[in-house]
């Protein structure tokens, strides 16, 4: 039976199935998983949502939703921006950090199953990803951040599409060690992207208003130690709101709870529990009685922003974070174990 995260007063462990239930009953029969009834789906977000399956138990329909993205790959390896339901395209630009996740998602399947034929099936589908991921590389060692439908390239990168990257190729370079077919190419893509993230951040397109850049270098391992603890402290008053979350942008009062969330994972990454715990808390007035997340609350009129939105990917970060706090699945360690 499938050890379930449980943080009492927070969310039990009958919460996280729960909330993993509804997540999959968004999943269409292709396996692709809307952020909400009709709604599109981006690969990365995707990524993410069978990622809480899997740490739920729900493992079969994670492999669906793996399928289902490997089903659609291009040719090059990339994916489109957003996908319908009904399977056409809604945004034809192709994200570096969309296309990475999957080396991501497939090594934390890996950890929670130890299903090896998954992992050979989906081995070309990472191995093709990656590999054109990379091909966005620019001289620097960084890695712009998409390419339009008419295959012209932007003319940046980004900090936080870079330390998620990071950390999709150091989870890649586990997956072709597991297939005994090394690729230190991407172990060394990974340390040059850390390197710049921690050291040049001024090679990134400024972002500085956006909550993801501030944390997203230390839940991704690209600033550890002192230097990670340093960010998350300098950065609390700018974009934490006492008892209700984080900010997802630092000049406006809305708070979301898949940020809050992730900033949560990104202290337990440093060991801090405590403030982990207490951060997963402040997600619980988004929490609905069918176990969906409403996505935004502003303060202090409290109105849902967007209006009246539950996203999948939002339970799903919630789902992450617990099992983040409490090593409750084999796949817990998935930020924490990658160094």
């Amino acid at each position: 039976m499938t050890a379930l995260p449980h943080l009492p007063g927070v969310i039990t462990a009958d919460e996280v199935l729960q909330t993993a239930r509804h997540i999959a009953e968004l999943q269409l029969p292709t396996g692709m998983i809307p952020w909400f009834p009709g709604g599109h789906c981006d690969p990365w977000n995707h990524v993410e949502t069978a990622m809480a399956l899997d740490v739920a138990g729900l493992h079969e329909e994670a492999r669906l939703a793996y399928e289902w993205l490997a089903s659609i790959q291009l040719h090059d390896g990339s994916w489109w921006n957003y996908y319908l339901p009904d399977g056409s395209v809604e945004e034809a630009k192709l994200d570096t950090n969309v296309c990475a996740y999957i080396g991501t998602g497939v090594w934390h399947h890996y950890l929670c199953t130890r299903d090896d034929a998954f992992v050979r099936r989906m081995w070309p589908t990472v191995q093709r990803s990656l590999d054109w991921v990379l091909s966005m590389r620019h001289h620097d060692g960084t890695v712009l951040s998409a390419r339009n439908e008419h295959d012209m390239p932007w003319d940046y990168a980004l900090l936080t599409g870079s330390s998620s990257i990071a950390h999709a190729l150091r989870s890649g370079a586990r997956i072709a060690k597991a297939m005994d077919e090394p690729r230190s190419d991407w172990t060394t893509a990974a340390d040059v992207l850390t390197h710049m993230v921690a050291n040049r951040p001024e090679v990134f397109e400024p972002k500085e208003r956006w909550a993801m850049d501030w944390y997203y270098p230390v839940l991704t391992g690209c600033l550890t130690g002192e230097a990670a603890k340093a960010r998350l402290a300098d950065g609390w008053e700018l974009f934490a709101m006492d008892g209700k979350g984080i900010r997802c942008v630092s000049d406006e009062p809305w708070v979301t709870a898949s940020e809050t969330a992730e900033c949560s994972i990104a202290h337990a990454v440093l060991g801090d529990l405590s403030t982990a715990t207490d951060l997963l808390a402040w997600t619980r007035p988004h929490r609905n009685a069918d176990g969906s997340y409403t996505t935004g609350i502003v303060h202090p009129s409290l109105e849902s922003f967007p209006p009246e939105e539950t996203s999948a990917y939002t339970a799903a970060a919630v789902i992450l974070a617990a099992d983040a706090i409490t090593g409750a699945s084999p796949g817990s360690g998935i930020f924490t174990d990658l160094g």
